[in-house]
């Protein structure tokens, strides 16, 4: 009883931490499809190339380099950000959400003007 009272007690205080959320700001964002033939200047792809290739999915590259794709609800919000974006290139991005491998579970994205 006691080692089932202390693994649930572990589990509990665990678990919170495991969903803390995590925030990459002003990020390149990329569609998938673009990523590695753009990562040397991923600020020179243009947003009509971003929406022309949004079947393929989102995601972001961090400071280190390292590109992170989004989950579906993350394409989601990227597309209607970049819909409504007056940037023509030079994409950059404010991400919120749950790193799980090499994909982020968004809960909210901005592109700044």
């Amino acid at each position: 009883m006691r080692k089932i009272l202390l693994g649930t007690l572990a589990l509990a205080v665990m678990l919170p931490l495991a969903a803390r959320a995590e925030s990459w700001e002003n990020v390149s964002l990329i569609d998938q499809m673009c990523s590695a033939k753009m990562k040397a200047n991923p600020d020179a792809h243009p947003v009509s190339c971003a929406l022309k290739c949004a079947s393929s999915g989102f995601g972001i590259y961090t400071s280190s380099g390292q590109f992170l794709k989004f989950d579906t609800a993350g394409n989601e919000k990227a597309l209607a950000a970049l819909k409504v974006s007056k940037k023509k290139d030079h994409i950059r991005a404010n991400v919120t959400g749950d790193l799980k491998g090499d994909t982020i579970d968004v809960t909210a994205l901005s592109i700044p003007d």
